[in-house]
């Protein structure tokens, strides 16, 4: 069961986006939210959430380039990475470091898809 989201993407909109979906499904998800990949560390260092959902393309640090330190301190978080390159070279990438992969835009399908990978559906 999926008891806490962090949600990190630079546009607001997208967060908001996939926050409102995933409050669709799961109401009573704590949902967080930050920027960069670099607030996401201190996020996760503070509370480790259930299902990190993390943009790839944002100033700083990509969200893949933030994986390997994002588990080290929520090992047993499920990370999806949600980008509009959908390249094979990134899905290898995202498949090798362990984490679903979410094109964008994101929509409800996509949501649900993901969270019934998870094991985790509604």
């Amino acid at each position: 069961m999926i008891r806490s989201v962090l949600i990190v993407d630079d546009s607001r909109l997208a967060r908001m986006m996939v926050a409102g979906l995933i409050a669709e499904r799961w109401p009573t998800a704590r949902m967080r939210e930050t920027e960069s990949a670099e607030q996401a560390l201190v996020a996760v260092a503070q509370e480790a959430p259930d299902l990190i959902i993390l943009d790839h393309s944002m100033p700083g640090a990509a969200g893949l380039d933030a994986v390997e330190k994002l588990r080290a301190s929520a090992p047993r978080a499920q990370i999806a990475l949600v980008t509009a390159n959908i390249q094979n070279t990134t899905r290898r990438r995202a498949a090798d470091a362990g984490c679903h992969f979410v094109a964008k835009p994101v929509t409800a399908e996509k949501i649900d898809k993901l969270l019934a990978d998870l094991g985790a559906g509604p």
